[in-house]
């Protein structure tokens, strides 16, 4: 398939602006609530509004039909175009959520003054579960608990009215979707370290998204959060001239909390997707056994020492060895390669220990699966990219099989990029990588691959490196891109060294002059206030 250059995004996804100053406002309003405990609150309001305006919406266009005398659906009595409108199967045919009566914004937001707001809240969210079972499990229903100030909770109800104002499409869409998805961000920032494992910083999904390319089949993620794969992966196959539909999701997660907020992130988005009845461990009841997956995105929690490990040690899925109890990363890896189709490729974030580890077998699992010719691309990220930790990560990328009629032939070989030097710090303690550094890697992919449209791949000293099985051999079979892709080249200096030092010294000349006047400037005013040095300068 030719490559479509993909729609302009900034670095880390989110719009600046409005997004933002509705955060500062809804966080003002947060008191002294934990971020983790405040999440759900706001998150759970902002999808009430979205159902509610997608609702509305819907009932519009029902009115209109109803009273148009061009229309089939004309009918001359108001109470039979009440009926039409109140009519639950006209709204779910069409993929809306129905909103009964109790829980839509209008009537919320009309109360949100009252001592009673909290309960109201409670009441609408199990009307709405009621209604639409698909939801089942899914909301916050706890609004009228004494520890929430009901004086802040309306106050931010009528903020998040202000969410969605303008024309329908971009009301029940975009704009409350935009919002879901970056107060997940600015919630995984506020709640730090211990907190915010459902989400995955945008521009690590985006680069995971635009190497693997999921335009059509079965994607799976296995610890899918609050589903940003999801999200950015349906973004892809838009941007791509594709429709909402060509991916098959399939998704699973063990946290109750965060698969909730997955749920209502998908069904924010208008996206159908498979992650279970509930809440589920992935190594001792994987919900999709018999799944192959064409695309397979993850970014499983680091280093994990109590995944039960010592439960399952014949598990069919370690075919490369069996996993230590003590660390999960390569149950994790093997995890997937089970799941991947005969032509899938999975594309996911470890810590970078997993790239050189030698402890509990975990060598000797990878030397398997590099001999397997699985490994098919290896990226080393920059620090400071995830909210949740420090540890140093790196992304893998594996193929079941690396030759495709389509593609350069690349058995036996494997791509290296160090990304370490890439992004931009976007405050005092995270970085984004931008555009175009996530440009830069994907195109390198693609154009190493030999996909058309892509260019023609080069080996560039200090960011990539086409290694060869015995080169890789040859390093103990240790994946740390910084091995192979070697030293950056210096720019060449054609300038003559008598030339360059002469220069040099006009300037320090120069540089001296300005120093002694500056010198000279500050002695005369310290002895306009009456202080001159007692020794000689």
């Amino acid at each position: 398939m030719a490559r479509k250059k993909p729609a302009k995004k900034s670095g880390n996804g989110a719009n600046l602006g409005f997004e933002e100053k509705l955060w500062a406002a809804a966080d003002k309003m947060r008191g002294h609530m934990d971020a983790a405990e405040y999440k759900h609150v706001v998150l759970g309001l902002i999808f009430l509004k979205y159902i509610s305006d997608a609702f509305e919406e819907r009932r519009a266009m029902l009115e209109q039909l109803a009273s148009d005398p061009a229309s089939d659906w004309y009918v001359k009595e108001p109470s039979e175009r009440y009926q039409v409108m109140e009519d639950r199967d006209e709204y779910v045919a069409e993929s809306v959520f129905w909103v009964p009566k109790v829980a839509r914004w209008e009537h919320l937001q009309a109360n949100a003054p009252q001592p009673t707001i909290g309960k109201l809240l409670d009441e609408a969210m199990v009307a709405i579960e009621k209604d639409n079972p698909v939801l089942k499990g899914v909301l916050s229903k706890d609004y009228a608990r004494p520890s929430l100030d009901k004086h802040r909770l309306g106050e931010l109800i009528n903020l998040i009215g202000t969410i969605g104002l303008g024309d329908a499409e971009s009301r029940s869409k975009d704009i409350l979707g935009r919002v879901y998805e970056y107060f997940l961000g600015r919630f995984a920032n506020a709640e730090g370290k211990g907190g915010g494992e459902f989400y995955t910083p945008q521009c690590v999904v985006r680069l995971l998204v635009e190497m693997i390319e999921p335009y059509k089949g079965r994607i799976y993620d296995p610890c899918c959060g609050s589903g940003g794969m999801f999200v950015q992966s349906e973004k892809f196959v838009l941007a791509h001239g594709g429709r909402v539909g060509d991916l098959s999701i399939y998704g699973q997660e063990s946290n109750n909390t965060t698969w909730r907020l997955c749920k209502m992130n998908l069904a924010i988005r208008g996206i159908e997707g498979n992650i279970g009845p509930h809440q589920a461990d992935t190594f001792h009841n994987d919900v999709h056994k018999d799944l192959k997956a064409d695309f397979i995105l993850a970014n499983p929690p680091f280093n994990v020492s109590d995944w039960g490990g010592d439960r399952l040690r014949e598990d069919a899925r370690w075919k490369y060895g069996t996993p230590p109890v003590g660390n999960a990363n390569f149950a994790w890896v093997q995890h997937m390669v089970h799941h991947l189709a005969p032509s899938g490729i999975a594309g996911f974030v470890l810590a970078n220990g997993s790239m050189s580890s030698n402890q509990s077998g975990e060598g000797e699992i990878r030397r398997k699966m590099i001999e397997a010719d699985l490994v098919d691309c290896m990226i080393a990220l920059p620090g400071q990219l995830f909210y949740t930790t420090q540890i140093p990560a790196c992304l893998w990328f594996l193929a079941r099989s690396k030759k495709n009629g389509k593609f350069r032939d690349r058995r036996a070989q494997t791509l290296f990029i160090d990304a370490r030097k890439m992004g931009a710090l976007v405050d005092r303690t995270h970085r984004d990588l931008t555009d175009d550094d996530i440009q830069r890697i994907a195109k390198t992919y693609h154009a190493w691959r030999g996909e058309k449209g892509a260019g023609k791949y080069a080996d560039v000293p200090g960011f990539c490196k086409s290694a060869t099985l015995d080169e890789i051999v040859s390093h103990g079979h240790v994946l740390t891109p910084g091995r192979y892709v070697g030293a950056a080249e210096l720019e060449e200096d054609d300038e003559p060294f008598d030339e360059k030092m002469q220069r040099l010294t006009n300037i320090l000349a120069r540089q001296f002059k300005e120093g002694a006047k500056l010198e000279k400037a500050i002695l005369k005013n310290l002895s306009n206030l009456g202080f001159s040095p007692k020794e000689p300068v």
